[in-house]
């Protein structure tokens, strides 16, 4: 299993625990912003050379 798989499967169980011991809503945000969070975290280079590695497996 790849790294990015296991968090994957991490940010999927965290998500149904935090949905089941709270509201839906808490876990949806919690879920949607901790990345939105991470990726405003970035300085400007860093987020395009997210980008350009995104695009490029992306044209695969």
């Amino acid at each position: 299993m790849t790294n990015r798989a296991k968090i994957a499967v991490g940010g999927v169980a965290v998500g149904l625990f935090l949905w089941w011991l709270t509201s839906f809503w808490i876990a949806l945000l919690v879920i949607v912003g901790v990345p939105a969070v991470a990726y405003l975290a970035l300085d400007p280079s860093q987020r395009r050379r997210l980008r350009r590695v995104s695009r490029k497996e992306l044209g695969r």
